[in-house]
């Protein structure tokens, strides 16, 4: 028996955020786990820009390599998981992981990116502060240098 997805359930069930953009980076999807993720409602993200949730001193990179990808209609990002800081509506940091995929108009171009999100926040103050332990450690068992 073949069953049909119900693609709009799917993306408002998901626990990661779903964000899409077109050609000039406005926000045209913006999913419940996305509203959670950084704090904004669908009806605050959609059209807006996706300065929304990215820090100031990223987003010059972040608009190179995103016209770079229209452009070329290719991105390393679509296996290999990119980790960057984001910023919540409040103004708080987040550290966030993703995947983008190309969505492509009947042409051929790019007409969209669609991020896939996971808020890796608290993984990675917990791994930062078990390398700062680390380090203290090691410092702690180094050997002492000898006063000879």
């Amino acid at each position: 028996m073949q069953t049909t997805t119900d693609l709009k359930q799917l993306v408002e069930a998901v626990g990661d955020a779903i964000v899409a953009s077109d050609a000039s980076g406005a926000i045209t999807l913006w999913n419940p786990a996305a509203q959670r993720m950084f704090g904004f409602t669908e009806e605050e993200a959609l059209g807006q820009s996706l300065d929304l949730i990215i820090p100031q001193r990223q987003q010059q990179r972040h608009w190179d390599g995103y016209h770079k990808t229209m452009a070329t209609g290719k991105t390393r990002y679509g296996n290999d998981v990119l980790r960057v800081p984001a910023v919540h509506k409040d103004g708080h940091g987040l550290s966030i992981a993703f995947t983008v995929a190309l969505l492509h108009a009947p042409d051929g171009q790019v007409s969209a990116i669609v991020a896939v999100i996971r808020d890796e926040t608290s993984r990675f103050a917990e791994e930062r502060g078990l390398r700062k332990r680390l380090m203290e450690l090691e410092s702690q068992i180094a050997p002492q240098a000898s006063p000879l």
